[in-house]
């Protein structure tokens, strides 16, 4: 129970205090609308459509509220790096932050969908109750506002039937209009944010999720029509609605029942999304700064696998392990970033990033920087570059465990290079100061090109552990899980060899996928009493087992094992 705590409690009190906060925000504005004598005539035109379409947008506008403090990655970053203001288990939380934006987001959705639907029967029923024949209450209702010295409270002020009156508010009225863009934008958001747009259209979804800038303006003077309202206080104090509504007929004529006065309630939004709004504005300003600053490219490495390195210089550039950063390159776009993962270690003199081809940016930045070309490049020919970052990750928590678990599947194993780098030069600098005692690494990688860019790495820390005899400090297992029957037979005829045909290293490449109940177990049983961290980059079915490893296998006394799992968001 204990690790399941570490590991997944306080982000289930988080989610269980934000679902909390949506259900009592609901209820209680639901009875605001629903119960008070001040809408109790808007009630008798509407019916509970109005409670249905307030409680929700009181709900959104805590949502909209919450939904851009995720992407702050700069105010995050620095929260995640200052210990006064976050503790180990806060800035794991820190690390979730995309989970959680996209959770908002689907709340946003669904608050949505019950406000639109609300309030098109309230549109409907204002409309018909404009156009319905007089003597009914409803019809005396929509009549107020008429006559001089009359407020209104239907805020339909023509007589036109449906549906022609409700295309007439849709797209003529002010909530209308903004209703039908910001609810277009939030669909176009939503759909083009799915996993399979993202990874093959990365462009639709980077453009169109910047729709979220119509979006808030829309929100923001969505109410500044007033269209929702309901009696003053001071005619509440003259006309007592659930005592005159029976004699609506004599609305006028005596002192105990005067004609009621309404008026719209003001726009609340912008107190809600103002703050976030001005934090996120902050953010952009703070990239278009860095932006602005000059960013050398010093060198740049073809690898196999469509995979080239960037080595690149900037002025008062410090990182931490495992961090990344967002690129620009003007040449392929003016406006799109992209997330890297650092390669490099915060020893080196510069700072560098792996990118893999699979789209048509990374095509334009592989052919920006001439590497489609046979002839050697100048430094001069290289495109400019804008870097904004580095930003915290989970990584950076490594060096505070005796004993880690790495686990990278195929690009994924990036932020392990800067990890492993960083390792390697501490451990030549300095390993008694070093907490960090021992390094379990696994590589999930479906093609044998992939792990020629990183066998090197991995050659010259098990060189440096052996001769400094201390070869036990790193252990590494390299998967291969996709192959066929000849590669089989290749690797079986040279499996007595000293090193592995494939990395050169002597640990031989393992085929298949790992037992991980057995690694978990095996590893728990050379560690008794530690604290494990298990740091992941990798796809999502991949951290589901890891996670639920880590909580299976750690012992419910608290001076037992505890395995305690990280993974890499961007």
């Amino acid at each position: 129970m204990g690790n399941w705590v570490e590991n997944e409690g306080l982000s289930i009190f988080v989610v269980l205090v934000w679902l909390g906060l949506n259900v009592f925000l609901f209820w209680w504005y639901y009875l605001v609308y629903d119960v008070p004598p001040k809408f109790f005539y808007t009630r008798v035109l509407l019916g509970r459509a109005l409670a249905l379409a307030r409680a929700p947008a009181a709900c959104l506008n805590f949502n909209c509220m919450l939904i851009l403090l995720p992407v702050c990655r700069n105010l995050l970053s620095f929260l995640r790096g200052s210990s006064a203001c976050c503790s180990t288990r806060i800035r794991r939380q820190l690390d979730r932050n995309l989970t959680f934006h996209k959770m908002v987001a689907w709340m946003i959705a669904l608050h949505t969908a019950i406000h639109t639907i609300a309030h098109l029967f309230n549109v409907e029923w204002s409309v018909q109750a404009r156009v319905e024949e007089k003597g009914t209450l409803a019809a005396v209702l929509s009549g107020l506002g008429d006559k001089p010295k009359e407020s209104y409270v239907n805020f339909f002020r023509q007589t036109i039937a449906n549906p022609i009156g409700g295309l007439y508010v849709a797209f003529t009225y002010l909530a209308g209009i903004t209703g039908v863009v910001i609810t277009l934008a939030l669909i176009l958001i939503i759909t083009s944010s799915t996993k399979t747009i993202r990874r093959s259209y990365f462009e639709v979804f980077w453009y169109t999720h910047h729709l979220f800038v119509i979006f808030f303006i829309g929100l923001v003077i969505h109410g500044a029509g007033r269209i929702v309202r309901g009696q003053t206080a001071e005619s509440l104090a003259e006309h007592n609605p659930e005592i005159c509504y029976k004699n609506f007929t004599l609305w006028g004529n005596s002192e105990a029942c005067p004609i009621p006065q309404f008026s719209g309630n003001p726009p609340m939004t912008w107190k809600w999304v103002v703050g976030p709004m001005f934090l996120y504005l902050c953010e952009r300003l703070v990239r278009f700064w860095r932006s602005q600053q000059k960013v050398v490219i010093t060198k740049v490495v073809i690898h196999p696998f469509k995979t080239i390195e960037l080595q690149m210089m900037k002025k008062g550039f410090k990182m931490e392990v495992g961090q990344y950063i967002f690129v620009k390159c003007p040449a392929v776009s003016k406006l799109e970033w992209h997330p890297f993962t650092l390669t490099s270690a915060p020893e080196e003199d510069y700072f560098s990033i792996h990118v893999r081809i699979v789209g048509d940016w990374t095509e334009g930045l592989f052919n920006a920087c001439g590497c489609d070309k046979q002839e050697f490049q100048e430094a001069w020919k290289m495109p400019k570059i804008a870097v904004d970052g580095p930003f915290g990750t989970a990584s950076e928590d490594v060096f505070s465990y005796e004993t880690v678990m790495l686990v990278g599947a195929g690009i994924g194993v990036t932020p392990f290079a800067s990890v492993l780098k960083s390792v390697w030069y501490k451990y030549c600098h300095d390993a008694t100061n070093l907490k960090l005692k021992k390094i379990y690494f696994y590589w999930l990688c479906r093609d044998t090109h992939a792990f020629e860019w990183f066998a090197d790495l991995l050659q010259s820390l098990e060189a440096q552990m052996q001769e400094r005899n201390n070869a036990e400090f790193l252990s590494y297992n390299i998967y291969l899980t996709g192959w066929d029957e000849t590669q089989a037979t290749h690797f079986a005829v040279h499996h007595e060899e000293e090193k592995d045909v494939i990395t050169g290293l002597k640990q031989k490449t393992l085929y298949g996928r790992p037992n991980w109940e057995n690694e978990f177990k095996t590893i728990a049983g050379k560690h008794p009493g530690s604290r494990i961290g298990v740091f992941l980059c990798g796809p999502e079915g991949l951290a589901d087992t890891l996670n639920k490893q880590s909580i299976s296998n750690s012992e419910a006394d608290p001076r037992g094992v505890h395995f305690i799992f990280n993974k890499e968001n961007f």
